[in-house]
């Protein structure tokens, strides 16, 4: 050591290794990480860093062939907000000129280069404010700018836009209580968390909280992980928003600004916890949304994806496959089939459980002994270390969406138990079949025919040998087919001891399976549907129409219908009381039910039916004893009214105009209704009594 040299303390070498690795030049970002390993930056090796991790070093003057013309129509705005910014900075005053120029110069070349109209609700001034903390020169302000844009903030980061409906399923993934309480009080991650992803939290926290954070974001290089963030943030607040009984502009107020509640010394927890729910969370949610970051060429093919109309996180079928191959503390998936059982007997993957989704309206309390089932061979799965045990429930069907009403009504279930890491099978078991043709094409050798499985007898299209035992005699999988193969047959035997064999199965996965044949012939196609004769009273045609009411077993759900009783927003629609409703004189009966959406969800509701109309009350379950009146019907408009044979409590009303030329359907409603034979008898005399009298 030359004389005079103080000795650094060991705690900070590794800043003096850092200044000498971003002097010697050419450092790259992961030998930056190395030496920092998570510690927080020195202030006047920032700007080195960043620009590293924005991989700008070197990067030419943007701004070089721009003639500095500053004549956009919202110019005077930029400019405006630009001063503004200027204005909250402890800048000298001689600089602060040169330095709104450089500010107001980025902005403009960027709306210009980028063709985009500046709006001040946009936040790049708060984007901007951390950068201009650095004293860059223009040209590299403008670098990281653009950057930053690229890289880091999401398309369509606004009111309603794809980034918030996918941080709502990352909510519902990991906090599915929270989730569902937010989505009661209809506060959507957009009313509170717009500015907290636009500004990358800059807009909320104190300049040192923010370098803070972006000191360690940034050196993530990972765009996904603010949406980490952003969860801890909103599980750190849980259980005060919980507990809060403010009105929703306060609860959303008190939301958007609790990240300026973070302090430096939050900030290491806060990225430990992002890691360890990061670490949680499927790698799909990152790989079938990358189109949201990154140039403009990658996100021009729409994503056919509407993700405000998920029910829950979509899984791919590869990763379902490499996951459970995988040592170690990676994400593990138990997954349930919920496709009929002629269907799974088929063939089907074979670390699937079988739930048959057709119990939860057939026999509901066989249907809830499934799940205890269920809950516990995924328990006892995890325990003895069973190639198909994981933590993570992913439910998948067949991949046609008429067919998966009711697997859909099942993932409900589990969601409003606010049951955690609840997921679905991206396209079912079509895409696994697919997926599995599409990898075999390179060759047998790849030996993935055995993840297809019979219980039936008949043979997998995939590969014909995967029903028995390997050539060689030996079992993989630690005896998983055996495993998966018992517990459908214990399934099948509609025992009051299914939990036990489960249970006994799990614990003596080598044993021999007994293949038994389970197949349910499909209802002959001529009986499905039985009309109501012309001499029958109350079968009367509807004004001169064939009769169009039948109670039978329904080919279709008419899907690209309209669901009327989703066409407006609860906060627009009246608030009734429930009992003085049904109190009403001219209301002749009430049928409580449950309201059945398309994507499965149920809500409790009541049909009240008057001489001429059919309304539909849904309770709202923070306010007991109140409902919104969810849809209002003439009962001369219902043109048919059918139920499933294998399910004759889900009613489904349809709503339209009759005519010589045909039927128009104009709305359609589904109901689950206990005793809804008594039920759909009572409307249909009303709706005869109506007709008569139109008639007469």
């Amino acid at each position: 050591m030359a004389e005079g040299e103080e000795a650094l303390p060991p705690s900070r070498s590794w800043e003096k290794d850092l200044a000498d690795a971003l002097e010697e030049g050419g450092c790259d970002l992961e030998t930056v990480r190395n030496i920092i390993q998570g510690r927080q930056l020195p202030a006047d090796l920032r700007a080195k860093v960043w620009k590293i991790a924005l991989n700008v070093v070197g990067k030419g003057d943007s701004l070089a062939s721009w003639d500095g013309s500053l004549d956009l129509p919202e110019q005077s705005i930029i400019h405006k907000d630009c001063q503004e910014l200027i204005d909250q900075l402890s800048v000298p005053e001689e600089e602060k000129s040169v330095l709104l120029l450089d500010i107001e110069s980025v902005i403009t070349f960027y709306c210009k280069s980028r063709n985009v109209k500046y709006s001040s609700c946009l936040g790049w001034i708060h984007l901007l404010k951390p950068l201009v903390h650095l004293r860059l020169p223009r040209s590299d302000l403008y670098n990281c700018f653009y950057a930053i844009m690229n890289k880091f903030i999401p398309r369509d980061c606004f009111m309603k836009g794809r980034p918030f409906h996918l941080f709502r399923l990352l909510l519902q993934y990991h906090e599915p209580e929270l989730c569902s309480f937010l989505d009661t009080k209809k506060m959507t991650p957009d009313s509170y968390a717009l500015n907290w992803l636009g500004s990358l939290f800059s807009y909320y926290c104190s300049a040192e909280v923010t370098q803070a954070i972006w000191d360690g974001y940034l050196q993530q290089a990972d765009p996904f992980f603010i949406y980490f963030l952003m969860l801890i943030i909103l599980v750190n607040a849980k259980d005060v928003i919980l507990a809060q009984e403010s009105d929703k502009e306060e609860m959303i107020k008190f939301l958007e600004t609790s990240p300026a509640n973070l302090d430096l010394e939050d900030i290491e927890d806060l990225f430990s916890l992002a890691q360890y729910y990061c670490s949680k969370t499927p790698a799909s949610f990152r790989k079938d949304n990358h189109s949201l970051f990154g140039s403009s060429l990658l996100g021009l093919k729409d994503d056919d994806t509407d993700l405000s109309q998920a029910l829950c996180l979509a899984i791919s079928v590869s990763e379902i496959l490499q996951a459970n191959q995988q040592q170690g503390e990676g994400v593990r998936f138990f997954v349930v089939d919920c496709r009929p059982a002629e269907q799974y007997n088929a063939g089907h993957l074979s670390t699937a459980f079988h739930l048959d989704s057709d119990l939860m309206l057939q026999n509901p309390s066989e249907f809830a002994q499934s799940v205890k089932s269920l809950l516990e061979a995924q328990k006892q799965s995890i325990e003895s270390g069973s190639i198909a045990g994981g933590e993570h429930l992913c439910f998948m069907g067949s991949g046609r969406e008429e067919e998966d009403m009711y697997m859909n009504m099942v993932l409900a279930h589990f969601l409003q138990k606010n049951k955690e890491y609840v997921s679905i099978a991206k396209g079912g078991f079509m895409a696994l079949q697919q997926h599995l043709a599409d990898i075999n094409v390179e060759g047998p050798e790849n030996g993935y025919g055995h993840w297809i499985a019979s219980t039936s007898g008949s043979r997998s299209s995939i590969n014909s040998s995967v029903d028995g035992d390997s050539p060689n005699g030996s079992s993989d999988g630690k005896g998983v087919k055996s495993l998966v193969n018992k517990m459908t047959v214990a399934l099948k035997t509609k025992s009051v001891n299914v939990k036990e064999k489960v249970i006994s199965f799990i614990e003596n996965t080598s044993t021999p399976v007994d293949r038994i044949p389970f197949n349910i012939p499909w209802p002959d196609r001529a009986s499905l549907e039985r009309h109501v004769s012309s001499s029958d009273r109350v079968g009367k045609p509807y004004r001169g129409v064939k009769p169009v009411f039948s109670i039978g077993d329904e080919e279709e759900y008419d899907t690209d219908e309209i669901d009327s009783s989703s066409m407006s927003d609860d906060d627009r629609k009246e608030v009734v009381n429930i009992q003085t409703w049904i109190n009403k004189p001219d209301v002749k009966y009430n049928f409580p039910c449950n309201e059945v959406k398309e994507n499965g969800h149920m809500f409790p509701s009541h049909l009240l039916v008057t001489a001429t109309h059919m309304y539909c009350l849904r309770e709202i379950p923070s306010r007991k004893g109140l409902a919104y009146i969810q849809s209002r019907q003439a009962l001369n408009s219902v043109v048919k009214i059918t139920s499933k044979k294998k399910h004759p409590e889900l009613i489904t009303f349809k709503y339209g105009n009759s005519n010589t030329s045909g039927i128009e359907i104009l709305a359609v409603e589904r109901y689950l209704i206990p005793n809804a034979g008594d039920a759909t008898k009572a409307i249909k005399q009303q709706i005869m009594k109506v007709l008569d009298a139109l008639e007469s």
